[in-house]
């Protein structure tokens, strides 16, 4: 009996070996034969093409995370949106440049874009399920926003029509000093003696790069050289003068209602929502409209949708920074169109050679010194 029970047990041990030995073989095979198998050359023709969606991936990750820093995830968000302003509006004057071929009136051209700021700052707020406007209190900062705004740009657009172009643009150029003062009684906010160096020495930069202002010609005619005569010149210079102290109290109100709202895009839906229709029923009352061709039309979408990127980042800067700095940062746009011009003109007066310097410098500055520790 012990035999035969040592014998089964020792025929059952033989059997439990032969029975595991063919999985071993075939795992075994199973790991040599794709060593061996002809298929396996394809494998390397697949890895560039993974290699290259990966370095797809990768790139579209980074540059979202550059996105999000500059948006926010930064100190210096405030004055980088501000920067991406200026850019936004520089590249604009480029194309118009480049390509402006058909005339189109100006308050046409002032309603397309306020017409596509509006839509696209409407589909923004719904995108990211965002309230179209606040609390009461935020309303009212929204009303005094867009009503100021409004009065800024009509403004800047009768002083173009009925002042020389370097005049009316100097005189829009004033706006960030009357905002920095300003938002010293409106905000609160400390008007350091750099900031305010700052801004001086990029106005005095302005002043050179459009120095025909101080000639008698700059004074006493247009740019089409029909003469402004008396009580006219000054109705019009009064009008300019009055365009930077809204466009101040705009930017001080594109502060605190962003602040308020926690949502910039807020301010730049409220303005396009009050410009819009003004500025389409002073188009049809007062100018001749022009039905755009193809090219002036595309032209016309490019523009307003670098317009609401600009006021979307310039709107974001002022809700993240101090006022003074940030509007500092709107002088690198002049500095960048006088640059540009040298570069299809290819002359360089010493003058505005030194301006571009001055604003450069006072930009650099501006970045270098960086947000105050105050600064929410």
């Amino acid at each position: 009996m012990a035999s035969d029970k040592i014998h089964s047990e020792t025929d059952h041990l033989v059997e439990l070996i032969v029975r595991d030995e063919p999985p071993t073989m075939s795992d075994a095979d199973q790991i040599v034969k794709p060593k061996i198998n002809i298929f396996t050359i394809s494998y390397p023709r697949r890895k560039p093409s993974e290699q290259v969606n990966k370095l797809h991936e990768s790139d579209a990750s980074s540059i979202s995370q550059s996105i999000i820093w500059i948006w926010g995830g930064s100190r210096y968000s405030g004055l980088l949106c501000a920067s991406l302003s200026s850019i936004f509006y520089f590249a604009m004057e480029v194309l118009m440049d480049i390509f402006s071929a058909q005339s189109i009136p100006i308050l046409e051209m002032a309603f397309s874009r306020c017409t596509i700021i509006t839509i696209l700052s409407y589909l923004w707020l719904r995108r990211n399920d965002q309230p179209m406007f606040g609390q009461t209190h935020v309303n009212k900062l929204l009303v005094a926003r867009a009503l100021s705004g409004l009065i800024s740009l009509m403004g800047f657009i009768y002083s173009i029509q009925s002042l020389p172009l370097s005049q009316a643009i100097v005189l829009s150029f004033i706006t960030p000093i009357l905002a920095s003062v300003m938002a010293r009684f409106i905000s609160h906010e400390k008007l350091k003696f750099s900031d305010f160096g700052g801004l001086a020495c990029s106005f005095l930069g302005v002043l050179l790069l459009f120095q025909e202002i101080f000639t008698s010609q700059g004074l006493t005619e247009d740019e089409n050289g029909i003469t402004i005569l008396g009580s006219h010149r000054m109705y019009a210079i009064l009008i300019g003068v009055l365009t930077p102290i809204a466009g101040g109290i705009s930017f001080c109100l594109i502060r605190a209602s962003a602040k308020a709202s926690d949502q910039p895009v807020v301010t730049v839906l409220s303005f396009g929502m009050l410009a819009c229709p003004v500025t389409g029923i002073c188009s049809v009352v007062f100018e001749t409209l022009v039905l755009p061709n193809l090219r002036s039309f595309i032209l016309m979408l490019v523009l307003g949708l670098l317009a609401f990127l600009a006021e979307v980042c310039w709107a974001r800067g002022l809700q993240l920074e101090k006022t003074s700095k940030v509007c500092n940062i709107i002088y690198m746009e002049a500095a960048l169109v006088q640059i540009w011009h040298f570069g299809i003109l290819r002359v360089a007066p010493y003058g505005q050679i030194i301006g571009i310097i001055l604003i450069l410098i006072s930009q650099c500055w501006t970045l270098y010194v960086g947000p105050d520790t105050e600064t929410e």
